[in-house]
């Protein structure tokens, strides 16, 4: 298996002078997700928690609707990269044969598997109205991440997500170089474990596209808050799915941008918008 993280060397100026030293980065790999024998993605993503990785991406992308649709998953090395071969239910298998393209993936490419526009902004799906939040517990979620992201600590380079809930707090955080792929692994961890997602929270240490609300969408979370801003696409994707979109969590607070009535204090509320 792959490190996720490499010590290289390096040279470092500074206004003092020039030192060398080493220092440690995040690895970058080519995982390619591949179902009965065909190939429908390849992703540069970090080379951890790579089970959860192809069971949340899976889930994701509509390849499959719950663990039972996969028969088996085999995680295999190969000299360039890393292939997470999966053998679906032939039900699944002919459905994806309709729909399966080579595609090479950037880092955290968000749509995978797409060739038209109508695929790319399909509706998500749609939440129920699920519990409530003060921002008390979002800011306490949101400090709460930082301590708890140890690839991000090494390297400085990597994204996170993470999910929480008032009885456990953090219930599982995973890191990647890519966004996507790190809400991937999240949402194959939950599966994985068993816990639904429509009592807690998803949180994002990045920005909110389109296909990180669609994501989450899928995982049944009522609300997502992220550190950086969303996309107007992903504001009116929010809107129509019925989720709580929280974003530009600082320090000193946060804003709402959809469905502010989850969020049990008016000083927040007041100032949610919505974009046309």
């Amino acid at each position: 298996m792959y490190d996720p993280v490499r010590k290289v060397d390096r040279q470092v100026w500074r206004d003092s002078g020039l030192s060398a030293g080493t220092r440690s980065i995040p690895e970058e790999t080519a995982i390619a997700l591949t179902y009965n024998g065909g190939t429908y993605a390849v992703m540069m993503a970090s080379p951890q928690d790579l089970r959860d990785f192809a069971v949340g991406f899976s889930l994701s992308e509509g390849i499959v609707q719950s663990l039972a649709d996969i028969d088996s998953l085999d995680i295999v090395d190969l000299d360039d990269g890393i292939e997470l071969r999966m053998w679906l239910k032939q039900s699944k298998a002919d459905l994806l044969g309709e729909r399966r393209r080579h595609i090479a993936g950037p880092t955290g490419c968000g749509l995978c598997g797409i060739d038209s526009i109508t695929e790319a902004v399909r509706p998500a799906a749609t939440v129920p109205p699920g519990g409530s939040f003060s921002p008390q517990q979002i800011m306490a979620a949101l400090q709460s991440l930082p301590p708890l992201q140890a690839l991000n600590i090494e390297t400085r380079a990597v994204h996170a997500a993470a999910f929480w809930t008032a009885a456990r707090g953090i219930v599982a955080l995973r890191e990647d170089v890519g966004r996507h792929n790190a809400l991937d692994k999240l949402a194959g961890r939950l599966a994985l474990d068993g816990i639904s997602a429509s009592e807690g929270m998803v949180l994002l240490t990045s920005r909110v596209s389109v296909e990180m609300v669609q994501k989450t969408a899928t995982m049944g979370a009522p609300l997502l808050v992220a550190v950086s801003a969303p996309t107007a696409l992903a504001v009116r994707m929010a809107d129509a799915a019925g989720i709580t979109l929280a974003a530009i969590a600082r320090a000193d607070g946060f804003e709402v941008f959809t469905h502010p009535q989850r969020i049990t204090s008016g000083m927040v509320g007041e100032g949610a918008a919505h974009v046309a």
